[in-house]
């Protein structure tokens, strides 16, 4: 009997044989697809020694096998006994990661990934002589030939990092980064450029700085000048950072010129990324350091001729003109806002007027009755429609934040004057701007002065203007 049971329980990696020898791909597919449930009949020993060697012995198949080999052993870790035994599944992983065709190399990479993450940082220094076998295969796929397995290692670098634990870091990765972000692809360099911080941070604490100093800033200095804007782009979106890694005076020394110069890159999107992230640099070396280099980068993406690059500057003022003060942005770059109000793209003149908004909330009202509110309403004698229009937008975002004090003794008289505009979308917008800040208004100046101009615009020869006097007699109550 006990015989009969020992054949029946062979039976399982007996059927696989047959089916992974068959001639038919679609049988052999299946069978690999079919791998966990063979390994969960066969029991976690005769997995490892039985069915895990027959497999690293057959690899040579067609590649769609191949790939659904090398995706089935990523999830293989308690098929074989957890963590402990997971070195049994390098041998065919490592094989796999050798094969001649891109996407089998890409996914057994993953799967080598995602098995050394199982581990726990105990794990890593118990079972360090089984992690080193990882690594042949690592250095080899961060060296492929294929620049698609690089960009997969240099994309998942800080994953395999905190997998691998610190002295492999320190020995095997720091090299092998170096090598990625000096890469002959650009795609390549750019995605190791954005694991830069990451990186760094995760680096062992008592040899940081030694190692950023020494094998990652040089690197880092080179890529500032690459020639692909893309790769330039995404170090810029990362390299502030490393300011709070490396403290004040590294950052004065070192990164201080690394930012300047990127300050004034021809690449619109790294100057962004740079103020965008702007920040991180002020918590530790304050922003006056970079405001006379700053300046000009402003001013240029401020004038850029293209509107996106306008709008995502705009975007960014609210947040350096907390940074810089509100003397420096009194004096530098207070007429930068205004001349976006009457920027010839609409999408800029609405940003323009939102940034007024959020910077009376930083400043508050005081700042805004003498400093935004006159060059605003100034605006209202202007020839052009348009910005006699853009007025009225800025009232309606400033009334609330101002208060009820200077939206009732400067602002309301000139929405009220503007109601004998001779252009209808100006009236129409008047009636428009009287709804949205009728509420910030006492019922007094309510009934006495807007009352009577919305029932004169109820009058208009215009149906726009009717029917949007009409919709603010009826939103405030006045009928």
């Amino acid at each position: 009997m006990a015989g009969a049971d020992g054949d029946d329980s062979l039976y399982p990696i007996a059927v696989l044989i047959d089916e992974l020898r068959n001639e038919d791909v679609q049988l052999r597919l299946n069978s690999i697809k079919k791998l966990s449930t063979i390994a969960l009949a066969l029991g976690v020993e005769r997995t490892r020694t039985e069915l895990l060697p027959f497999l690293t012995d057959t690899i040579y198949d067609e590649d769609e096998v191949l790939l659904a080999l090398a995706e089935q052993l990523g999830n293989f870790t308690m098929l074989v006994g957890g963590p402990e035994y997971v070195h049994c599944l390098l041998p065919p992983l490592e094989s796999l990661a050798t094969v001649e065709e891109t996407v089998v190399r890409d996914k057994a990479v993953e799967s080598l990934r995602k098995i050394s993450q199982e581990h726990s940082p105990v794990d890593l220094e118990v079972h360090f002589e089984p992690l080193t076998l990882v690594m042949p295969t690592l250095r080899q796929a961060a060296e492929d030939k294929s620049w698609r397995v690089r960009y997969m290692v240099a994309d998942k670098f800080s994953e395999l990092q905190k997998a691998v634990g610190p002295e492999i870091t320190k020995n095997d990765l720091v090299p092998a980064f170096q090598n990625l972000l000096k890469d002959c692809e650009a795609e390549v360099r750019a995605a190791a450029a954005n694991k830069v911080k990451e990186f760094c941070e995760n680096l062992p604490e008592d040899s940081r700085e030694t190692i950023i100093m020494t094998h990652i800033l040089p690197c880092v200095k080179e890529l500032v000048s690459d020639t692909n804007q893309h790769v330039k782009s995404a170090l810029a979106s990362v390299i502030m950072g490393l300011s709070t890694i490396l403290g004040k005076d590294n950052t004065v020394e070192h990164l201080l010129p690394l930012f300047l110069a990127q300050l004034k890159d021809e690449c619109p999107e790294v100057r962004l990324n740079i103020i965008s992230n702007l920040d991180c640099v002020n918590e530790v070396i304050g922003i006056r350091q970079l405001s006379q280099s700053l300046l000009p980068a402003i001013v240029e993406l401020a004038e850029d001729a293209k509107w996106r690059v306008r709008l995502a500057i705009i975007e960014y003022m609210p947040l350096l003109a907390g940074q810089l003060g509100v003397e420096f942005f009194d004096e530098k770059l207070n007429t930068l806002c205004m001349a976006w109000l009457i920027d010839h793209v609409y999408a800029i003149r609405e940003a323009a007027t939102c940034n007024l908004m959020k910077l009376v909330e930083k400043f508050g009202a005081e700042w805004a009755q003498n400093t935004i509110v006159p060059k605003v309403l100034g605006m209202a004698n202007d020839p052009n429609y348009l910005h006699r229009m853009t007025t009225l937008f800025c009232i309606n975002a400033l009334s609330e934040v101002c208060g009820q004090d200077i939206t009732t003794k400067q602002m309301l008289p000139v929405v009220l004057k503007m109601s004998n505009d001779q252009v209808a979308n100006v009236r129409f917008n008047v009636a428009k701007s009287l709804q949205k800040i009728g509420p910030v208004l006492d019922s007094n100046a309510l009934q006495t002065e807007v009352k009577p101009v919305l029932e004169k615009l109820d009058t208009d020869t215009d149906m726009d203007v009717k029917y949007f006097a009409q919709e603010a007699i009826s939103v405030l109550a006045l009928a």
